[in-house]
This record gives structure tokens, sequence and C-alpha cells, in this order.
């Protein structure tokens, strides 16, 4: 029988060729999973909120559901194929630069900006930190196949029960919520709000763990601790002098140009380093790289718009409402005045 086997399929190294490949592809599946289910949760938020607020941010937030499925199903695909074909070098070193974008952000994040904006900024981070991650655990594993089999299953799942009720609730939810028989609506009437706090929480997770592993991944390729030290010194440097400058750049013009501007600057410093001591084929994946985040900028620029109208409306209440407190404040010390001096 091993014989005949071996007659049938005489090249072996095809067919481990072949495991690899499908091991990539179901790291990406996952990994484009979870910005699915991200940017999903992200448009349940905005929709209910935009109902909520009746101003023309919330109007226009609560119309993010509109998009056809079929272009969904687009940008899913696409991202698998480059979340598949991206190496963990890539990857790592993306996530190691979004983690400290967002560090220096919660920094100096004196403007009172949303975290929904964050969100919508760190999908293809998030896509990048777990095929790390999966890169990472099931590296030299017996089953790797099979476990990220059983991942991708799960995180199919999940996409879909979200794609479902993404749907639901942009059809359903202005009446279920009013008509009060829905569980699921009045589910999400008391706890909307909390959405953004358990995406927070969840993407700790998902970062803190790529962290390590991209650490880990990128170390590997070095042979002795003076050649590791010779590359994260500079590079720790060049990106906090970059993520600095590119943070001043949007506090001076916070505009949509801006941002495309930024996934630019970033993916060329990180092709610069790539040529210098990274190898030909990370330079083809920081291309790919760049048209994912392009490519997940583009799928959630009207939910940018919106949080940057909601943002700015908000800004305006609140400048609104501390004036109006002084102007009562000296109003009523006037009017102490006025009933000493008599």
């Amino acid at each position: 029988m091993w014989r005949f086997l071996r007659w049938c399929i005489p090249n072996f190294g095809w067919i481990s060729l072949t495991s690899k490949s499908i091991d990539s592809l179901l790291q990406g599946v996952t990994a484009a999973c979870a910005v699915s289910i991200l940017n999903r949760l992200l448009r349940i938020h905005l929709h209910i909120q935009g109902l909520n607020e009746p101003t023309r941010a919330g109007v226009r937030a609560a119309k993010l559901n509109s998009r056809q499925q079929i272009l969904d199903s687009l940008y899913f695909c696409i991202l698998t194929v480059l979340f598949s074909v991206v190496g963990y070098r890539v990857s790592s070193l993306i996530v190691l630069e979004f983690s400290l974008r967002i560090i220096s952000t919660l920094l100096s994040n004196k403007d009172g900006t949303s975290r929904t904006q964050a969100f919508l900024l760190c999908q293809f981070s998030v896509g990048c930190g777990m095929t790390t991650s999966l890169s990472f655990l099931n590296d030299g594993a017996p089953h790797s196949t099979l476990s990220l089999v059983l991942s991708a299953s799960l995180a199919s799942l999940l996409t879909w029960y979200v794609w479902k009720l993404a749907k639901h609730i942009n059809t359903m939810y202005e009446l279920h919520s009013k008509e009060r028989y829905c569980g699921v609506c009045i589910l999400l009437l008391t706890t909307w709000h909390q959405i953004p706090r358990l995406l927070c929480n969840a993407l700790k997770v998902v970062f803190i763990v790529a962290d390590t592993a991209a650490i880990f991944l990128i170390n590997s390729d070095f042979i002795t601790t003076s050649e590791a030290i010779r590359f994260w010194t500079p590079l720790t440097i060049c990106y906090t002098l970059l993520i600095i400058y590119m943070q001043e750049e949007q506090k001076q013009n916070p505009t949509e140009q801006t941002v495309y501007q930024t996934v630019g600057v970033r993916m060329g410093g990180l092709l610069i380093l790539t040529l210098t001591i990274g190898k030909w084929m990370d330079v083809l994946h920081v291309i790919l790289s760049l048209i994912g985040e392009l490519l997940c900028l583009l799928q959630a620029g009207q939910m940018r718009e919106a949080c940057r109208q909601q943002d700015s409306s908000g800004a305006s209440h609140r400048t609104t409402a501390f004036s109006t407190t002084i102007r009562s404040t000296q109003q009523r010390a006037q009017q102490r005045s006025r009933a000493a001096d008599t």
C-alpha cells in the first residue's frame, strides 16, 4: 500500500510546499476574519450612535451599513490573499510600529480624539498581529495545520455571526428597539456604548501577544546579541522620531489626505529599512502591505469621516458648554458684588 502511494505521489517536496501554503492561507483567513469582525462591530456601534443622535454626523453614521455584500466579500478575499502572502518579518515590523504609534498617541492625546478613529486606523495592523501570533505559536508544532484549521473555522463562524448581526441591526434595529420584542436589539439598546470598551480590551490582548511574538520572531534571525542591538537601536529611534513627526502633521492638518500621506511615509520608512537590512522578498511584502493599508482605509473612509464630524461637533458642544458656564459664573459673581454694595 505504501509503495502504491509513493508511486501515485512521488514528489514529497511538493507536498511539503503545499502544506506550508495551506498554513499560510489559513492564517490569512483568520487575519481577514479578525479585520472583518472589527469593522462590522464598529459599523454597528456607529449605526446605533447615529440613530440616537439627531445631528448631521449622526445621520451620516446611521447610513454606513448600506454597503453591498458583494463589495465587502471582495475586500475580504483580497485581504485574505494579502495576509497569506505577507511574511512574518514584515508583519512583525508593522505590529511593532503600530504599538509605538498607539502608545505615543495615548501619551500625547490632549485633544479628546475618540478611540473609534484609532480602531479604524489599526485594521491592517490587527491582521498582521494575528498572522504574527499564529506564526509564532504554530512554529514547529506537530499538528500546526489542524490547529490552524480549528482557528480559521472558529474565526469564520464568528465573522458569519457578526455579519448576520450587522445586517439585522441595519434593517430591523430601529423598529425592534421601539417595539421592544427582539432580544438582540433590546440587548444592544442597553449595551451598545460598551462596544468600544470591548474592542479595546480585545485589541490589548491581540497586540500584547503579537508584540511578544514579533520580538521573538525577529530576534530568531540574529545569531548574536550585538547584531540584535545594532538592529533594534536605530529602528526604535527612527520610528519614534517618525511617529512624532506624523502626529504633529495630523494635528496641524487633520484631513483625509493626511491619513493617506501618513501611510505612505510609514511604508516608505519600512521599505528603506528592508532595503538596507532585509531581504528582497521583504520589499515585495512591504508593497503588498501598502496595498492592504490603503484598502482598509478605503473601506473605512465613510466611518472615519463620520467619526471626525462627531468629534468636531462634540468638541464644539463642549466649548459652548464651557463658555456658557463661564458666563453664568461671571453673572453670579456680578450679582453677589451688587448685592454686597447695596
